[in-house]
């Protein structure tokens, strides 16, 4: 049963598809440029482009699962594509920004949501991985941690719970390998392989076990590095010019509203590898001592 894993680049999907290798699960890798991925011996590569329908029966032919990048442009025709070549089953990695109450009018929330509806609203059975703030996002302040500079941030108290990018592919993993029974686990006891829900075809909500600033975030940083790390507090206006030089300006908005809001108190922590795979969800220091050279100067 091939799996195909799209956006392999990705450190998820890269992830993903390293994993289901190294458990001999046959898998093929797809990006829109081939060529330039780094993937296993013996793992083929193919050429796949959301938004080309083109690119679509090559690298769906004899795949029954797949890893998949939400793109909504072309969605529909890769929903039928993929239902025509016979996969069963597609597991999404999504956002938790389509749970937001304007998720429908939000520049993330309705790129991911488009595709959540599409998948939902075909034959396939979907397992959405709607993940929140990655731990990885706090390479942005890797220039100017590097460099001794401050830190800059509108909402330095923003409460998030970061979530390790390979906690999210060792569920996607469970989802696209997962054999256990659907269920419910007892309340107070931890899910075990015999008895947690099975995650095909359920939609959940990924985040980190703690909830912390982004202060604090960056105070786990500066411990790992043996060295103080300052933050600098900026105006909303001058994070959106900063911002606007690496994302489109309706993204950028977007994020500096979830941060906003993020400011009111703890975050939620929702589902981890600990409720839904009975492992311990790795942390932000974890994912800082892994990388701490990001950080060093240049």
């Amino acid at each position: 049963m091939t799996v195909l894993v799209t956006g392999a680049r990705g450190q998820v999907g890269r992830a993903v598809l390293q994993q289901l290798h190294a458990a001999g699960r046959p898998v093929r890798a797809a990006s829109a440029r081939p060529a330039e991925l780094a993937v296993p011996a013996g793992v083929p590569r193919v050429e796949l482009v959301l938004n080309r329908p083109d690119t679509f029966a090559a690298a769906l032919a004899g795949v029954r699962q797949v890893f998949l990048y939400p793109e909504p442009a072309g969605v529909d025709a890769f929903v039928a594509a993929a239902e025509a070549a016979g996969v069963e089953h597609v597991v999404l990695l999504s956002s938790a920004s389509v749970l937001a109450p304007d998720a429908e009018s939000d520049p993330l929330g309705a790129h991911n949501l488009a595709v959540e509806r599409a998948l939902t609203a075909s034959g396939l059975s979907a397992t959405l991985l709607r993940a929140d703030a990655f731990a990885s996002n706090a390479l942005g302040w890797a220039r100017p941690i590097g460099a001794g500079l401050p830190v800059e941030l509108p909402y330095p108290e923003a409460h998030l719970a970061p979530i390790h990018p390979a906690d999210i592919a060792d569920v996607a993993v469970a989802a696209l390998t997962d054999d256990a029974p659907t269920g419910t686990t007892p309340t107070g006891t931890t899910p075990t392989n015999a008895t947690r829900p099975g995650l095909r075809g359920r939609a959940v909500t990924l985040t980190g076990g703690q909830s912390l600033t982004l202060r604090a975030q960056v105070g786990v940083l500066a411990e790992v590095l043996g060295r103080e790390v300052p933050v600098r507090t900026i105006s909303r206006a001058e994070a959106e010019r900063q911002l606007s030089r690496f994302m489109p300006a309706p993204m950028v908005g977007s994020l500096l509203s979830y941060w906003s809001a993020a400011t009111a108190g703890p975050a939620t922590v929702g589902d981890t590898t600990r409720s839904l795979l009975g492992t311990p969800e790795r942390t932000f220091h974890q994912w800082a001592v892994e990388n701490a050279a990001a950080f060093s100067a240049n």
